[in-house]
């Protein structure tokens, strides 16, 4: 049986189809060590992974696209052993779009939810009773554009998230600088229109996250590098926009943030700056809003991804360009991270999943 310092981690990184595109690896948390268990080939560029609740199944997005790749993206699903480590394709679907980028599991474990980026557009699919993804129950295709013409031609999904409740699922979509929530029918696994709320122009929505009380969000702006705040109105499906916060230095060079994670205690905020190489380290405070701590090194180059370790000791880092995993001590105080006391090789390393206990 593993022990309560030990964590199975799944990563993924961008690869052709050849290479091991997802690893396994156990972290000690009491060592700060990584060790190998295997790696997977057969999927190209599997660009983000997430667990089941169940944490026997996993899902894998291969990110390619029908005019880049001559195929549009799809979705896997594996079931995982731990002692031995062992793991195996269930199946896969095609998410009938251009770049999925993100995937996201329902709180009752029934409903997957892939998004698209380059097309703009996502899918909905039931999770069957053997871990398999069933046909797709919905399909919603997002217009619109913003006004960062390089990046925000046209919609791109970026990632979605479920609302404490399960009652909604809200998407962050940076190419309309919205965020877009749904009312999600559990039964069905169809989706409906419910409110959109604009960030700030430019500002290009990615990635979002709820603080443990389930009352605030908060939303990693990765085209102007800002956090922004929002209160949760639940039995409404609404968000009130509290704040905006930087998340690199005036004189930082030029960057765009990836991902964004909350301590379990609630404590702290963290955010990844690519380009800056960076963790932006926040305090939260009484009322939700954020003050800087610091903005230490990732550790290395490009940090698209990252997870708290199961203990709150560490920062498990997914560098792209350094094609590495790295491990980081979570310090007290202005210092807030240490340097990497672990490193592991993974090809344009780009997602990093824990599986509980």
């Amino acid at each position: 049986m593993p022990s309560l310092s030990t964590s199975l981690i799944f990563t993924s990184g961008y690869t052709k189809a050849d290479q091991p595109g997802i690893h396994a690896f156990v972290f000690d948390e009491s060592e700060g060590t990584l060790a190998s268990q295997g790696s997977f080939t057969g999927i190209p560029n599997p660009s983000f992974v997430t667990i089941h609740p169940n944490q026997r199944w996993f899902y894998a997005a291969s990110e390619t696209g029908k005019n880049s790749d001559g195929r549009f993206g799809e979705v896997w699903a594996f079931r995982f052993e731990r002692e031995p480590f062992a793991m195996a394709t269930i199946n896969h679907q095609t998410t009938r779009g251009d770049w999925p980028c993100h995937l996201r599991i329902d709180l009752m474990g029934k409903w997957l939810i892939a998004t698209n980026y380059g097309t703009g557009d996502f899918a909905v699919y039931p999770i069957l009773e053997d871990g398999s993804l069933g046909d797709m129950t919905d399909f919603v295709q997002h217009q619109g554009s913003g006004p960062r013409e390089e990046r925000q031609e046209g919609p791109h999904a970026h990632s979605f998230i479920f609302t404490p409740d399960n009652r909604f699922a809200i998407i962050a979509d940076l190419g309309i600088d919205q965020l877009v929530i749904y009312k999600f029918d559990s039964v069905t696994g169809k989706l409906s229109l419910h409110k959109s709320v604009s960030a700030n122009p430019g500002a290009g929505p990615r990635h979002l996250v709820f603080h443990p009380n389930k009352k605030w969000l908060y939303a990693a702006n990765e085209l102007n590098s800002t956090v922004t705040f929002y209160d949760y109105d639940a039995p409404n499906g609404k968000l009130l926009e509290r704040q905006n916060i930087s998340s690199i230095p005036s004189d930082a060079p030029e960057n765009i943030v990836a991902d964004i994670h909350v301590a379990t205690s609630g404590r702290r905020l963290y955010v990844s700056n690519r380009g800056h190489n960076s963790i932006a380290v926040y305090d939260v405070g009484a009322d939700g809003t954020l003050a800087l701590v610091s903005i230490p090194s990732c550790g290395g180059n490009w940090p698209r991804n990252f997870a708290l370790s199961a203990g709150g000791k560490f920062i498990l880092v997914a560098n792209q360009y350094s094609n590495e995993v790295c491990g980081l001590p979570i310090l007290e105080g202005k210092e807030a991270l240490g340097a990497p006391v672990a490193r592991a090789a993974v090809t344009g390393a780009s997602c990093i999943q824990l599986v509980n206990q």
